[in-house]
């Protein structure tokens, strides 16, 4: 009893516990760290994709999780904002937030052009905490940045690095690209998708969408989907179910095989073209074999005077073009060149 009250004259200090050295006020890029992740928590949700499977002994469906992300509140409606890829595998989505209550959520729309999608759960508006918006037109390499999401299933991680750069290119889940992208150092694991990238003010400024890694794991490269992008296509997701984009109702041949087949080192080859859709309007062509044996087909070569050196530039160029605006388009139609006006049509597609 002596020597726990510490008054055993000859027991040794180093078998007691050691003072605690009093810490001071913490720095003050501590203090706007935690003030961050304090106000934007509550508003990064955790996302369970299920699929239903059926048991062979019983008979009876089941909900089987097929993979976690991570989303955030846009709005006191309920809409919650995650990637395309989080619930593309799943038929039936849950919603965890900050309060640890579950909600299920269905799928509002979906756009795989830009790895975006919408759910809606039904929850008092007083639980709900839309996060701040921000914009990614202003922002400069080098500024700090912030993710908040549930890597490997760990809610509300915390991590921190910089803007490492911008305008960056990805693949994107419909088969095209993303353009745009923000490149960051800050630590994007497995289970952050869908999460947000915020600013050194605690605004949004992109989506978290991918990693850039051999092994799958953090590897010093993640991507975000920049917000203006994000603040364009999910008021469509949230209105019409899909993004409203302007297309020329074309189907394009891969580049490998206009090359191959048809001997095209530059522009877009029209593989098909749609009926009632705009181009069918405007007389623009499929292959087709001529009486005397030769083989016809249309070469995109520029739209609105901006050159078509591949077919995934046909895209680019329609790029924040709206259904109902025209445009020009040149052709190389049997070595003649071809000028086009063609009003662009919104693109049907189902809603996943």
């Amino acid at each position: 009893m002596l020597r726990n009250a510490g008054l055993w004259p000859w027991y040794p200090a180093s078998y007691r516990p050691r003072a605690v050295q009093p810490r001071g006020d913490l720095a003050a890029d501590e203090q706007s760290t935690i003030e961050i992740f304090r106000t934007a928590a509550p508003s990064v949700v955790h996302i369970t994709s299920m699929s239903l499977q059926r048991d062979w002994l019983t008979r009876n469906l089941l909900r089987i999780p097929e993979g976690t992300g991570t989303g955030f509140v846009w709005d006191e409606a309920g809409h919650i904002v995650t990637n395309y890829h989080v619930v593309a595998a799943g038929s039936s989505f849950q919603v965890t937030l900050s309060d640890n209550t579950r909600w299920r959520a269905r799928i509002v729309g979906g756009e795989p052009e830009k790895d975006l999608a919408v759910l809606k759960i039904d929850v008092p508006p007083n639980k709900l905490r839309p996060i701040p918006l921000g914009t990614s037109a202003d922002l400069q390499v080098g500024q700090k940045v912030f993710a908040i999401g549930n890597p490997f299933g760990l809610d509300h991680t915390l991590t921190t690095g910089v803007i490492s750069g911008l305008g960056r290119e990805i693949p994107s889940q419909g088969g095209g690209t993303i353009d745009g992208v923000i490149q960051t150092d800050a630590a994007i694991n497995p289970g952050n998708s869908g999460g947000p990238l915020l600013d050194s003010a605690g605004r949004l400024i992109g989506v978290n969408t991918a990693i850039y890694s051999p092994s799958g794991a953090y590897a010093g490269i993640g991507f975000a989907v920049p917000a203006d992008t994000v603040n364009e296509i999910v008021p469509q997701l949230i209105q019409y179910g899909r993004a409203q984009r302007a297309v020329l109702g074309v189907g394009l041949f891969e580049d490998e095989m206009a090359q191959r087949v048809f001997g095209v080192e530059e522009g877009a080859v029209i593989a098909k073209v749609y009926n009632q859709e705009a181009a069918f309007e405007a007389g623009l062509r499929p292959p087709y074999w001529g009486e005397d044996g030769t083989l016809h087909f249309d070469v995109i070569t520029a739209v609105d005077g901006k050159v078509i050196r591949r077919a995934q530039d046909v895209a680019k160029v329609l790029e924040g073009k709206k259904p109902g605006e025209t445009v020009s388009v040149t052709l190389l139609r049997d070595g003649q060149e071809v000028t086009v006006s063609i009003t662009l049509m919104p693109l049907r597609q189902p809603l996943r």
